[in-house]
């Protein structure tokens, strides 16, 4: 005679069985997808002089109609936090953050790990060198690439101090953190047709820049960049797809933006 026990037993075992086979003819699950995105708070970084991100609670609680409703407010600056420049920023009569068509803000994630560079010194920029490096190893970087600067600083996020590289991070000439060169820069836009640059920094220039030419150069050839790009040690130095999808907002020339990759 079948004890309860027994049954028990039998009905977890089926239970288990099920589940194996409900598993087993699931269709396969979708690449990884990555957040690239830092959340915007109180202590996201903003550079110097700009206005910081700001949110208060307009409305937060159960209504007369005995229903719950919440409503709040928010401003910043355009340049802060994870966001895109849009090529005007630099680029006179160059696309506003509205114009960049939507086939422009996704391409292959080309990931440039420089860390060990970057450890050795703060203020290093990213060579052709570096990227003729990288392409011996991975392939040509392909047309419509966004080419992303992996520098390590990601892991100084939020310390203001530590991250924009100054005791007096409010002063910009006295910043230090690293940075494309204005060669890699101008090699990529001409010779590799990339759709933007990237990096974990809060500048595509060096922090000890003071005339911002890497900016000029995606400006003048109609290319944006992502500043403040979170988790780039997650991708994979090539293989990835990203996608940068900023607020629209007309005549900007910035946005906060929220990056997503998926790695194959």
């Amino acid at each position: 005679m079948q004890t309860c026990c027994d049954c028990g037993q039998m009905r977890v075992l089926g239970a288990v069985l099920a589940a194996c086979l409900l598993v087993a003819c699931a269709p396969a699950k979708p690449g990884l997808l990555v957040d690239l995105t830092y959340s915007f708070g109180q202590d996201t970084v903003y550079w110097p002089h700009n206005k910081p991100f700001q949110w208060e609670r307009t409305d937060w609680g159960m209504t007369q109609g005995g229903y719950w409703y919440a409503s709040a407010a928010f401003s910043a600056s355009e340049h802060g936090g994870t966001h895109l420049d849009a090529p005007i920023h630099f680029g006179r009569g160059s696309r506003t953050v509205d114009q960049i068509p939507l086939e422009q803000l996704t391409g292959p994630a080309v990931v440039v790990d420089v860390r060990s560079s970057c450890e050795q010194q703060p203020d290093y920029e990213l060579t052709v060198g570096d990227l003729q490096t990288w392409e011996s190893r991975h392939g040509r970087i392909p047309d419509g690439a966004i080419v992303l600067m992996l520098s390590g600083w990601g892991q100084r996020w939020p310390d203001r101090p530590r991250y924009l590289g100054s005791r007096t991070p409010d002063n910009p000439l006295t910043l230090h953190f690293p940075g494309f060169s204005r060669e890699a820069a101008s090699f990529l836009v001409t010779q590799r047709a990339v759709r933007g640059l990237g990096i974990d920094t809060a500048s595509i220039d060096p922090g000890r820049s003071r005339d911002f030419p890497v900016h000029r150069v995606l400006g003048e050839a109609d290319a944006y960049a992502l500043e403040n790009v979170a988790s780039l040690d997650r991708l994979p130095p090539s293989g990835a797809t990203l996608w940068a999808l900023p607020i629209k907002i007309e005549g900007g020339t910035g946005s906060p933006v929220r990056i997503v990759a998926q790695v194959p």
